[in-house]
């Protein structure tokens, strides 16, 4: 059968989209020349997907667990429809097409470097290891990667369920080391610093040069957690959807603000923080974007706006060499995967 790159065969409806658009995908396990089929171990929920569920169904599990089996079932993909966003995998590489130009082998653990919102994906053992509590999901399955996807080597040095953790938010370190290396001596303020992403932004961010590091978080328990993994410079406590207050909490305005919370309203904020000539980096899925480009504009804010894409060459190696080199980043890995 004919087969794109894209994946656009798999596009059940509607037809013409690429797949992340896409209403539902057909998971068929048989693959095309150029295709992989992974036989699945544990789905990875993005932040604000999980967040999304936990707050609608009031934190039941058994609720949690039923409509994300209800959206790989209905989507043949996992991808949240509220908030848009869905997560990514881990597995075994079980079937590679001759013409797949990813250079796994079968037998390769791997983790996928795409969304699940594009990813065509069957669970069949109706997630009943997932406890419903966390955002790794334990599962049976297989999901299909094109040839333009993305996945790497699990490394044998690390736990898998850490590693999914990393790889999920491995975007996020490469970005933000990036735009603070293209200044000189930035000051930097990561709103939703004491979360995976947030961790990795601030390691980033003080090897990229940067003169000081502003971790904002919403309590004082996140500000405990922070301060003891030693990863900012200053730690302020603010609810980032408060424009007032979180402006208020950073003080001077940050040269570069990197947003990593997992709720919606952070925008306003966002901007009111960041100076005149900056540059705001939003890696949350819970951002409007429209909010984000209107609330700039009528705020007369001169500032450099930049979608969080969750790829660059080489993020992947970048997260777990901070994983593996810096112990506030770890810290913080170890006690969000444990709980």
């Amino acid at each position: 059968m004919n087969s794109s790159p894209v994946g656009l065969h798999r596009v059940l409806e509607p037809p013409g989209v690429l797949p992340q658009a896409a209403r539902r995908l057909d998971p068929d396990p048989r693959i095309r020349e150029d295709e992989v089929r992974v036989r699945l171990e544990r789905l990875n929920l993005d932040a604000a997907s999980y967040r999304q569920l936990h707050t609608a169904h009031d934190g039941d599990p058994d609720a949690i667990r039923a409509e994300v089996l209800q959206i790989i079932r209905t989507r043949g993909k996992m991808h949240n429809p509220v908030t848009g966003s869905g997560g990514m995998l881990i597995g075994v590489v079980d079937e590679v097409g001759p013409r797949s130009p990813l250079g796994l082998t079968p037998g390769m653990r791997i983790a996928t470097l795409v969304s699940l919102t594009l990813t065509p994906l069957h669970v069949e053992d109706d997630l009943r290891r997932w406890d419903g509590r966390g955002e790794q999901v334990p599962a049976e399955g297989h999901a299909i990667l094109f040839a333009r996807s993305i996945a790497a080597e699990l490394p044998a040095d690390l736990p898998a369920g850490l590693s999914l953790a990393v790889m999920d938010v491995c975007g996020a370190p490469a970005l933000t080391h990036g735009v603070v290396a293209a200044r000189t001596a930035p000051v930097v303020a990561v709103i939703g610093a004491a979360g995976k992403s947030g961790s990795l932004a601030l390691a980033a961010a003080r090897r990229a040069g940067a003169a000081r590091t502003i971790g904002v978080v919403p309590f004082e328990a996140e500000a405990a957690r922070l301060r003891a993994a030693g990863l900012a410079d200053d730690v302020v406590i603010a609810d980032a959807r408060d424009p007032i207050a979180l402006a208020g909490a950073v003080g001077a305005p940050a040269d570069v603000t990197v947003v990593c919370v997992d709720v919606p309203g952070c925008e306003h904020g966002a901007i009111l923080a960041t100076a005149a000539g900056g540059t705001i980096v939003f890696f949350s899925m819970a951002t409007s974007f429209s909010a984000a480009a209107l609330g700039a504009e009528g705020l007369a804010a001169d500032v450099t706006m930049l979608i969080g894409n969750g790829y660059a060459p080489g993020h992947a190696q970048m997260a777990l060499d901070l994983l593996r080199t810096e112990p506030g980043v770890a810290k913080i890995f170890k006690e969000r995967v444990e709980e």
